[in-house]
Parts: structure tokens; C-alpha cells; sequence
């Protein structure tokens, strides 16, 4: 029994022991084995910005060594403004202002600046771009439609339209009211000129536009064709004047119609003429016996002596035997004449010719 006792004191002795070693194992750092080490991420370089090859220019900004932002910059520092100046036009002794608002106009630096980027260095290979040359253009872009409205509004202010000669008839002298040349804007020669000036920050704004003359219709040369002889009869003077080529040329005596048979008054025109004409007597009761009849010319029997111009209904203007009766209201509506007048004044009156009684 007893050495039993002293058997199971020396296990549980071992036992401790060997959970007391394990702990102390368990706590010592040297016998913690080492995790492994995770590696350190790689490092790279990033890729430089791409720069616009040397030589290149916009508008004449050198934008060669430039990155795209700072090629935007500097176009926008020193052409912005110069792109968005007014547009100052000159014409008719006016000036008119378009502004970049009106105009649309829209001066884009990044699109210029990347055609920098992509162009070709002077005399060599570049970057494979497209554009060739030193130069590239500017991005600039206006609105046709509104450059058109602003060159129309332009010319229908400085445009005017001819005036024709116009010409008064009085009784005693001709009144010409002078012609006056109208003058014309080409507007769409100026919506294209001002759309060039617009796309160019180097060409100068200040344009000069010249006005085209428009000659009138009617000038004073037309209506001394148009009227190349006009008579006028005054009925209170009893007088018959002749008009050539707008100046007074000549005047007669005559007779014209009694109160019961009025010379009519109005503006007509020498419809026919006749020498000796024949005499179609009105059907009228102041024809007596020779009512509806024909009375040959050049007969005693006939009233209308040597010559004829008729004017409208049956009146007109001839000479008369009764030659005393000039200088009153004696003939039947008939503009009478003496004999060796009405003579006188048939070669120059052309059939069409104006005649003016009042």
C-alpha cells in the first residue's frame, strides 16, 4: 500500500512537470516560430506627359515643349482676347461694331493645342501626326447665320433705293423733280469678308466696305425722250403751247369751246393726224342739214381747215375760217387755230404726244 502511494505521488509529479515545461514553452519567445515575410509592392516609374514637338506654332504662339494644358493656357493668355476682338466695319461714311457674342464666335484652345500635339516637328518625322508644317490653324468657329442677319441688317441701313425723275406739267413750264443714284451694300461679299477676319487672330478687324451705285430708271434724259414734245391749252388764256424736250419752244392763239359745248379738260394724248381731213358731222342738232353726214376736206362746206390732230371723242385741234374767233369760247368743244398756225404747228407735233387742257 504504501509504496502504491509513492507511485502515483511520483506520476502526478511528472505530470506537472511536464504541463509546467509545455507552458513555459509555450510563453518563450525563441520558441515562436517566425511568419513569413510579405514582399514590398513594386515600384514604377510613371510615363512622362507628352510634349508638342519643338517648332510647332498656332497664330503664332510657339507652343513647341508644351503639354497639352499649358499649350491651351498659353493660347488662351495670348490670342484670347486678339481672337474675340469687335469687328469694326466701315461703309457709307458709317461705322458698325459685331462683337464675338453676336457673331457666335468660339475660339476653342484645347482643339488648337492638341493639333499642336499631333503635328509634325518642322523638317523632321514628329510624332506621327498629321498636320504638316510649323503652323497649325486655330480653332475657331463662327455662325454663318448669324454674320449673314448681322451683314443684311448692315446693308439695309446704308442701302438706298434710286429715286426716279419725275416730271409736272403746268400749263406755262415743265417742272422736272431730278433723279438721285440710289447706292447698294453687296452683303454677301461683306458676310464673307467679315467671316475671314473672324477665323484670322493675326488680320486686322478694321475693314473698309465700298457701296455700288444704282442708277435710277427714270432720269432726266429719259423724260426728254418720253416727252420729246408736249402741248398744253389754257382754256382761260387761250393759248396753246409747245413743249420741246421739256423747254418751251413756241405758243399760238385759239379758240376754244362755247359754255354749251366745253373744250374738255384732263391730261390726253394726239391720237391722229390728218391734212385736209374729211369732216364726220356729229348727229347733233347744232349740225343742222349736215347731221350724220361726211363732208369731204379741203371743201368750203368743211369747218376743219388744212389740218387735223385729234385728241379724244371727236375734239381736237384744226384750223378754222373763222379767224376772228380766236381769242374766244366759239367752237363746238374743238381747240381752233388760224389757219397759217395750225400749218405751222403740224410737222412738230408727233402722234402720242402728250396735250395738257385746263
Amino acid at each position: 500500500m504504501k509504496n502504491r502511494r509513492l507511485a502515483l505521488l511520483c506520476a502526478a509529479t511528472g505530470a506537472l512537470s511536464l504541463t509546467s515545461a509545455g507552458a513555459a514553452t509555450a510563453q518563450d519567445p525563441a520558441a515562436t516560430p517566425t511568419p513569413a515575410a510579405t514582399p514590398a509592392p513594386a515600384t514604377t516609374t510613371p510615363a512622362p506627359e507628352r510634349r508638342i514637338a519643338d517648332g510647332i506654332t498656332a497664330g503664332g504662339v510657339a507652343l513647341g515643349g508644351l503639354t497639352l494644358d499649358e499649350a491651351a493656357a498659353r493660347l488662351e493668355q495670348l490670342l484670347g482676347a486678339k481672337v474675340r476682338r469687335d469687328v469694326v466695319l466701315k461703309v457709307g461714311g458709317r461705322t458698325f461694331r459685331l462683337d464675338a457674342q453676336t457673331a457666335k464666335l468660339e475660339f476653342d484652345t484645347v482643339t488648337t493645342a492638341k493639333r499642336a500635339l499631333y503635328a509634325k516637328a518642322p523638317g523632321g518625322a514628329g510624332s506621327g501626326g498629321t498636320a504638316a508644317g510649323s503652323a497649325v490653324p486655330l480653332a475657331i468657329t463662327s455662325s454663318t447665320l448669324a454674320i449673314r442677319s448681322w451683314a443684311q441688317s448692315v446693308a439695309g441701313k446704308v442701302s438706298r433705293a434710286p429715286r426716279d425723275a419725275e416730271l409736272r406739267i403746268g400749263l406755262k413750264r415743265l417742272d422736272v423733280r431730278a433723279s438721285k443714284k440710289g447706292r447698294r451694300l453687296d452683303w454677301k461679299g461683306t458676310e464673307k469678308l467679315v467671316k475671314g477676319v473672324l477665323a484670322d487672330a493675326s488680320t486686322s478687324r478694321v475693314l473698309s466696305q465700298s457701296v455700288s451705285a444704282v442708277r435710277p430708271a427714270v432720269t432726266y434724259a429719259t423724260l426728254q425722250r418720253r416727252y420729246s414734245t408736249v402741248l398744253t391749252v389754257s382754256k382761260s388764256e387761250f393759248k396753246l403751247r409747245v413743249f420741246k424736250r421739256l423747254k418751251f419752244s413756241k405758243s399760238y392763239g385759239v379758240a376754244v369751246g362755247q359754255p354749251a359745248y366745253p373744250t374738255p379738260s384732263g391730261r390726253f394724248a394726239i391720237q391722229n393726224k390728218q391734212v385736209n381731213p374729211t369732216w364726220s358731222v356729229p348727229n347733233s342738232p347744232w349740225a343742222g342739214e349736215l347731221a350724220g353726214t361726211t363732208v369731204q376736206g379741203g371743201t368750203a362746206a368743211n369747218p376743219l381747215k388744212a389740218r387735223w390732230m385729234g385728241i379724244v371723242n371727236g375734239v381736237g385741234i384744226h384750223g378754222t375760217g373763222e379767224e376772228y374767233s380766236i381769242g374766244s369760247r366759239a367752237s363746238h368743244g374743238c381747240i381752233r387755230m388760224r389757219v397759217a398756225d395750225v400749218i405751222d404747228l403740224y410737222p412738230r407735233v408727233p402722234v402720242g404726244t402728250t396735250v395738257l387742257i385746263r
